[in-house]
């Protein structure tokens, strides 16, 4: 019995270890336009917290499209990069652009437009504290 307890102490003090070094889960988030027929965009921001890369993903795009432009806005404006807009290539049967890792205000509204469709996928960042004290 006295085997027993120590081997759960000492499997319970190593998970606490593992546990409070671990850095917080990644904060991905996606949002698509909802429609039955015709084009669909989606938004995909990779990352934590105010840290994300924007994905631009057109999900549904005509065979014979290979490449097509694709801007991202920012709580309605768009912003000044030397990729934006961004081509956006083939990559099996989407269409994807991304436009690199960058640090966003919490709560901004990150958009995403494809040229010649008139859907739009947006996104808001999150600020999550997954910290626990």
């Amino acid at each position: 019995m006295r085997k027993i307890l120590h081997l759960n102490a000492a499997v319970g003090l190593a998970a606490a270890v593992v546990l409070s070094t671990a850095v917080p889960a990644a904060a991905d988030s996606s949002s698509c336009t909802h429609h039955f027929s015709g084009p669909q965009v989606c938004v995909r921001l990779e990352g934590s917290d105010v840290w994300a890369t924007p994905v631009a993903i057109w999900v549904n795009p005509p065979k014979h499209v290979k490449t097509r432009q694709v801007w991202l806005s920012v709580n309605g404006e768009r912003p000044r990069f030397s990729n934006n807009p961004g081509l956006a290539t083939r990559v099996g049967k989407t269409l994807s652009f991304s436009w690199g890792r960058g640090q966003w205000d919490p709560e901004s509204r990150i958009c995403v437009h494809f040229q010649d469709i008139d859907r739009v996928a947006c996104e808001r960042i999150k600020s999550i504290n997954r910290a626990q004290f």
